[in-house]
């Protein structure tokens, strides 16, 4: 089943606002065999939004809107849509006793332009949002569904899971299954691993289908698969997948959908180890990166964000003397970051990083984008010079993600052990 996308309102034109809310329905219809055919972003302007709905339907049978029903005038999407589907607007009384629940809840007390949330065309079935004052609004014609739904990001995807998909996989039952598989491979460019894989894609199934989805320093593969037999289907995909290993055999790190600092997670916690970062030119990006995973507080210490030269030799005890013979950006400074912090905060491995992130600061032996990073494990440390391109912001991301899988391979190196 095929599912269109609008996106209202100005400030996702002007970039504003990021249109987040079409990715996430997205992810969560596609394991049910469900696929968005397409996503349009349009103005809060009547014509527009009409035009967007007339096309959408033309494409799919069933149409998902998101934003436009706020309380504010420049929120025109409910108008629009009882013009479009017909009725008149009328004041809903249960609407009345969700909004007031709600803002009751929230500590504040309901005004006129939050009651005005009440008034809804006449022709669609309301669901109440749980989560907010905008109801949702279901319409039906000639057989086709418009859902529309509030442009809050957290209502949209509580209400969307608990009340609009089972809603409409209850309306358009399909047998199709759709499933994928994840592959997160290293050491590899994007060519590389597709010429390594030449030939397999060429056997591939034909519900089977091969995506790659490069990122700095990894390169996600993600194996597609959809049937109407569910063993048949996870029989192709479990024996293709065993194929794809053991082609690429150690250069995939991870067979699910994580990140880095993820892998990096799973590993420090099956060998009872724990980390801490000292960073300079990532400037506490890399323990950004560690602690957005949930539980990372069973192995991650802390960092100590060195920028300045009197941290890097008061706090990590960094020879001052090699600091001024060569450099804060030098393999000799970088090692001693590492070993330092970890001496510092008692954890067994560490990681460090210091480099010329741009725009300025660069020299010609050291332009910007020069990077040196260390890992150490329990006294054996590595490290690596890097040259990466673009501007500080990718200079600082790319950078985060080699330095956190430079100590992945170090971890993985002592797991064989």
């Amino acid at each position: 089943m095929k599912v269109s996308i609008i996106a209202i309102g100005d400030e996702l034109l002007i970039g504003q606002v990021v249109d987040t809310n079409s990715g996430m329905i997205a992810s969560m219809i596609n394991p049910d065999g469900w696929e968005v055919e397409s996503v349009r972003v349009v103005a809060d302007d009547a014509e527009a939004i009409r035009r967007a709905i007339s096309q959408a339907f033309e494409e799919t049978d069933v149409v998902l809107t998101t934003g436009g029903l706020g309380p504010t005038k420049d929120d025109i999407t409910k108008q629009v849509l009882c013009d479009y589907f017909g009725g008149e607007m009328i004041y809903d009384t249960e609407v009345e006793k969700n909004v007031l629940e709600v803002v009751t809840k929230r500590g504040f007390k309901i005004n006129p332009l939050t009651a005005a949330q009440a008034w809804v065309p006449s022709s669609c079935t309301v669901i109440q949002n749980r989560v907010g004052t905008a109801p949702l609004m279901w319409f039906e014609k000639e057989g086709k569904v418009l859902v529309s739904m509030p442009g809050v990001p957290f209502e949209t995807k509580e209400m969307f899971a608990t009340e609009v998909f089972p809603r409409l996989k209850q309306k358009y039952d399909t047998t199709t299954v759709l499933t994928h598989a994840t592959y997160i491979v290293i050491n590899n460019t994007e060519s590389a691993v597709a010429g390594k894989l030449d030939d397999y894609e060429k056997q591939l199934p034909p519900f089977l289908h091969l995506a790659y989805l490069p990122k700095p320093g990894v390169i996600r593969l993600r194996l597609t698969g959809r049937h109407s037999d569910r063993n048949v289907l996870a029989a192709a995909m479990s024996e293709q997948g065993a194929a794809l290993k053991s082609i690429l055999g150690s250069d995939i790190i991870a067979d699910s959908d994580l990140t880095p600092a993820a892998i990096l997670g799973n590993l420090l916690r099956e060998q009872s180890l724990t980390i801490a970062t000292a960073e300079s030119c990532t400037g506490g990006n890399i323990s950004h990166e560690i602690t957005l995973v949930a539980g990372s507080s069973d192995y991650y210490a802390g960092s100590v964000v060195s920028y300045a030269n009197d941290v890097k030799t008061k706090v990590l005890g960094v020879n001052i003397d090699d600091i001024s013979n060569e450099g804060a950006v030098s393999e000799t400074v970088v090692r001693q970051m590492a070993e330092g912090v970890a001496k510092v905060l008692g954890v067994d491995c560490a990681i460090a990083t210091s480099g010329v992130a741009g725009p300025a600061g660069g020299t010609p032996d050291k332009p910007v984008g020069t990077v040196w990073m260390a890992v150490t494990l329990r006294g054996v440390t590595e490290s690596r010079l890097c040259r990466f391109a673009g501007n500080r912001e990718r200079v600082i991301n790319h950078a985060t993600t080699i330095a956190i899988l430079e100590m992945i391979k170090m971890l993985i190196k002592q797991k064989k052990q």
